[in-house]
């Protein structure tokens, strides 16, 4: 195990266990995602005690939790291998977070919004033929509220409500898969706001797409839903490319 690739431990570790394994989780998690921890490595758990100061339960117990995310597999008499990306369970929402804070973040941020463009105009011209009066209403008062804190440029604020607003388009879909995928949709644009990937003012034209789509459904117009969700989407990742090439970090590749 190459140990310099786990980075630094911090010097205290946490006074709860649950403290420790949450720390060591995150530690392994994020170097395994980035790579720093290659595929086909070997980890032992003498080293990972040794390494983060914690005991072999609190090891065993994070070993588990990575092999239940695919990222890591023990071998009898090899120890504990990495897994390559293929096997990762993609869909869940701590891998994600972990794939965010990566140099791999727009390879990332690009094959969610292909799922997003797949899945939410889909959701939305559903919405328009299965959302309840009410909740159409609901989704109108959302997009304008959307409106106010872009136009405001509070930024944390509009990215609580976007989360908010595309998690009521994938509910009102009436499908339960698709809901559940509210909790991709959460991590990416949250991703989006942490690591400086969204404008301080949001472009009108986006702000206009999501009025757009809930007054389309509002409508039982499930076309228009759709048309404009995909405009919104692509709008998105268009501004999140545009931004992480100004700031000269590496590419989307």
């Amino acid at each position: 195990m190459n140990q310099s690739a786990l980075g630094t431990a911090p010097a205290r570790p946490a006074p709860a266990e649950a403290g420790l394994h949450a720390r060591v989780l995150d530690h392994l998690g994020t170097a395994i995602c980035s790579g720093d921890v290659a595929a086909g490595s070997v980890l032992s758990i003498e080293d990972l005690v040794d390494r983060f100061q914690v005991s072999r339960s609190v090891i065993r117990e994070v070993l588990r939790v990575l092999a239940s995310m695919g990222l890591i597999e023990t071998r009898r008499r090899v120890g504990i291998m990495i897994q390559p990306p293929g096997v990762w369970s993609v869909f869940d929402p701590q891998v994600i977070r972990w794939r965010l804070a990566s140099d791999g973040r727009m390879a990332q941020m690009r094959s969610i919004t292909e799922l997003r463009t797949a899945v939410e105009p889909y959701a939305a011209w559903l919405a328009a033929e299965r959302v309840d009066d009410d909740e159409a209403s609901e989704l109108v008062g959302l997009a304008a509220k959307m409106w106010a804190a872009g136009k405001a440029g509070d930024v944390a604020r509009f990215v609580e409500l976007d989360i908010e607003f595309h998690r009521r388009v994938l509910v009102a879909s009436g499908n339960e898969m698709f809901a559940k995928l509210q909790l991709i949709v959460t991590e990416v644009l949250a991703g989006r706001h942490h690591h400086h990937l969204m404008p301080h003012h949001p472009d009108e034209h986006a702000l206009q797409l999501h009025i757009d789509v809930a007054q389309a459904i509002q409508r039982r117009d499930g076309e228009r839903a759709r048309e404009a969700m995909v405009e919104t989407l692509e709008q998105g990742y268009a501004e999140m490319k545009s931004l992480w090439e100004r700031t000269a970090e590496p590419g989307d590749a």
